[in-house]
Formats: structure tokens, sequence, C-alpha cells
């Protein structure tokens, strides 16, 4: 009997750190701090100028998250923080003047972690998500929770889901929901 529990014990212990090393935990919250990225990810960042369309804010150029804060005054801008997770997920943060995350949006063949990346909203995000289920007679399926200071749309199938998440309370002025892509 107690060989069994050593065996059980070591493969446990083998098992773990590869478990751990699958895992793509993002470690972010909306209406919090950015995310502190996966070691097999890559980051970039640019600054959008509040007035200015998609196709000119998609053109600036990508600069780090602490020049772009500084080389553009907090009033008339927000920036976006790409990180793309190592399974080859995209995640968006639009952040504010004050570093907060306001915004979310997420795209690739994985979906992230919902849990880290809403924070401390997911508990009203996974309520959401039920009652807009019990309304339609459950399923499965694309699902847009509205609930006034949270957000949520997601969607896709294997291999290609993507979503947005933001917070209208936190979006800066002249910013909206349909910019969060």
């Amino acid at each position: 009997m107690w060989s069994r529990v050593r065996r059980a014990g070591s493969v446990m212990a083998l098992a773990l750190p590869c478990l751990l090393a699958v895992t793509q935990s993002a470690h972010a919250g909306l209406g919090g701090a950015p995310m502190t990225p996966p070691a097999d990810s890559s980051v970039s960042s640019r600054t959008v100028q509040l007035g200015t369309s998609p196709a000119t804010a998609a053109q600036s150029v990508m600069r780090s998250a602490s020049s772009a804060a500084s080389s553009v005054p907090a009033a008339t801008s927000y920036t976006v923080r790409e990180t793309t997770l190592g399974n080859g997920t995209v995640v968006r943060e639009y952040l504010a003047a004050d570093g907060s995350v306001f915004g979310l949006a997420w795209r690739g063949p994985q979906m992230p972690d919902l849990n880290d990346l809403l924070g401390s909203y997911f508990p009203q995000y996974v309520a959401g998500v039920k009652a807009v289920r019990a309304a339609r007679g459950g399923g499965h399926g694309p699902v847009a929770v509205d609930q006034g200071s949270l957000v949520v749309r997601s969607g896709g199938h294997m291999g290609a889901f993507n979503g947005q998440a933001w917070l209208p309370p936190a979006l800066p002025a002249g910013v909206s929901g349909s910019d969060i892509q």
C-alpha cells in the first residue's frame, strides 16, 4: 500500500511542473494594472491620440509603454499594449493615463484565461453568462454580457477565438466600446 502512495506521489511530483508549463496564465486584471506577460510571450505598445481615426492610430509607431506614457500628454491619449502569448493568442490591453486597464481584446487559437484577464470582474462575467444562457435555453456559442459597469463579448470556435471586454465608466473621454478591438 505505501509503495502505491509513494508511486502516486512521485508521478504527481513529475507531472506538476509539466502542468504548470502548459498553463498560459497572463496575470492581468481589468480595472487594475497591466498583465505581467508570461516568459514565452512578446509585448509591444503604441500610443493612440484621441480624435484620430482607428486607421491612423494603427499606423502609429510601436513604443515601449513607459516612453509612450511620457511622450504624450495624458489627457490626449491612451496606450494599447499588445502581448502575443506563446500559444499564438494575442491580448490587447487598453491603458488609461494612470496605467489602469479599461479594456481588453483577444484573438487567437486558444482562449486566454478570462479569470486572470477580468480579475475582480470575473464573478460578474460568470453571472452574466449564466443569465444569457438561461435566457436562450442553455448551450454554448457567442456570449454578450452587458451589465452597465462591465461589457464582455466573446465568441469563436476551436482554433479561432476572439473577444472584447471593457469598463464603460472607465473609458477615457472620446473612447467608446467599439474602439476596443
